[in-house]
């Protein structure tokens, strides 16, 4: 079951990069990019999870003088991400097989991209994420604004999502040996995402 579902988000995001591009650049993360970037010492490295077509975290990234990593579960993605963003490192990787210690970052973000895994998992993939940061690193993550399990139709494919609601959530970074500096629901782009911003202890 987890495999099709895997290939279902895969696929999906395959089919459908042009257009969710386009609705991409209607959501506020630059705000919290620029949270983010405010923790994160200039020159540092960032592993973004997720990264979609690199646009526009990961060009806001480099323009700003980070190192960026990024990764992305559908190789369409990736291979628009390596052309907007030449300066940075993209791979085919998907959240659900990550394995602790991996990476060695000094922030990481996942944003749009934790809700595609299962709920019951995401508390793990939270803590091997947090292998991958220092003591004082940084977690960007975005997750569900409340509790929903399921297939919808979304850009015109069926899409998989899998989420807590906000407490949930909150604990989850927290038990992961996290601090949580901001916490805010974010409605731009005409939908409705939980941001946590977290420091690791």
């Amino acid at each position: 079951m987890q495999r099709k579902i895997r290939q279902l988000i895969r696929d999906g995001y395959n089919l459908i990069g042009q257009k969710y591009a386009e609705d991409r650049a209607t959501f506020g993360s630059e705000k919290y990019i620029r949270q983010l970037m405010k923790r994160v010492r200039p020159g540092g490295t960032i592993l973004d999870i997720g990264c979609g077509d690199g646009v526009p975290i990961d060009r806001a990234l480099i323009k700003q003088g980070y190192r960026v990593v990024g990764i992305d579960i559908a190789e369409n993605q990736v291979k628009r991400a390596r052309r907007n963003c030449p300066e940075g490192e993209f791979e085919e990787r998907d959240l659900g097989e990550l394995k602790q210690g991996e990476y060695q970052v000094d922030g990481v973000v996942c944003m749009y991209t934790m809700f595609h895994i299962s709920r019951e998992e995401q508390g793990e993939r939270i803590r091997v994420i947090g292998t991958y940061l220092p003591k004082g690193g940084i977690l960007l993550v975005s997750m569900g604004d409340k509790e929903f399990e399921g297939v919808t139709m979304f850009h015109g494919i069926p899409m998989w999502w899998s989420q807590w609601g906000p407490k949930r959530n909150r604990e989850l970074v927290e038990k992961a040996g996290f601090d949580v500096l901001i916490d805010e629901i974010d409605q731009t782009g005409g939908e409705r995402h939980q941001v946590i911003l977290a420091r690791k202890r």
